[in-house]
């Protein structure tokens, strides 16, 4: 189970929320008629994407209910209009044929994620925090890989996060890092070939940083220099273009 959030903490973040998502969209804001110029030439449709995600949630008590916490998430378009016609929801893969020219560069470098700037004005999300899943991936996945429900236990899901200035875009982890000597410990253990490069191991591998993220808070100076870090750390990932 994670800890509960230290309530200066709460507050603090979420100052830092509306301070920083306030400051990124200023910052940010002569991209915004270059951004969907490109995607709607490169791909004519939407010009934003709309998800449903899954938010905070009290843990495994949200599966037993099938009550979890929801809400729309929004990004720049990457992928062709017709992406989910068929299978429904699933995670991008590498290479993933559905991922536009223009959505690739955006996905690099992060930049489909700027609308999410606005959820976190509107408190659906903050400035650094675990990524949000969709709730069908979340039942799977839970079901999958022991505690996964606790990702976001009473943390609000972020744009960026220790994961996500760790790993790659799909969550895995870069071959120099040190996580990698563990490699054949965390991924596919049993050495079943089917297994093989699935998912789930991408995702456990996400998991290990969220829950670690998720114990920081619970101390005021730890939260604050592991925000502060993560953030700082951020443009570096965006500017390294790490991840497809």
């Amino acid at each position: 189970m994670t800890p509960a959030v230290n309530w200066k903490v709460a507050v603090v973040k979420r100052a830092m929320d509306l301070v920083g998502a306030t400051a990124a969209i200023a910052v940010t804001a002569p991209l915004f008629p270059c951004l969907p110029a490109a995607i709607w030439l490169d791909d004519p449709g939407p010009i934003f994407y709309a998800q449903v995600r899954v938010g905070r949630t009290h843990g495994s008590a949200d599966l037993q209910r099938d009550a979890l916490p929801t809400f729309r998430m929004w990004k720049f378009r990457s992928m062709r209009v017709d992406a989910e016609r068929h299978g429904g929801a699933r995670l991008a893969s590498a290479n993933d044929d559905r991922v536009t020219r223009v959505g690739r560069l955006l996905r690099k470098t992060r930049l489909d994620e700027l609308p999410q700037f606005v959820n976190v004005l509107l408190g659906d999300m903050s400035i650094v925090g675990p990524r949000p899943e969709r709730p069908e991936l979340v039942r799977t996945l839970a079901a999958a890989i022991p505690m996964f429900e606790e990702r976001t236990r009473m943390v609000r899901p972020g744009i960026t996060g220790l994961a996500q200035v760790s790993l790659d875009y799909l969550g895995r982890m870069p071959e120099d890092s040190e996580l990698a000597r563990l490699k054949d410990t965390l991924l596919n253990p049993f050495k079943l070939e089917e297994l093989e490069g699935s998912v789930a191991d991408d995702m456990r591998t996400k998991l290990l940083f969220d829950l670690a993220y998720a114990a920081r808070l619970e101390d005021f100076w730890t939260f604050l220099r592991t925000d502060l870090e993560i953030i700082a750390r951020t443009p570096g990932v965006m500017l390294g273009a790490r991840g497809r």
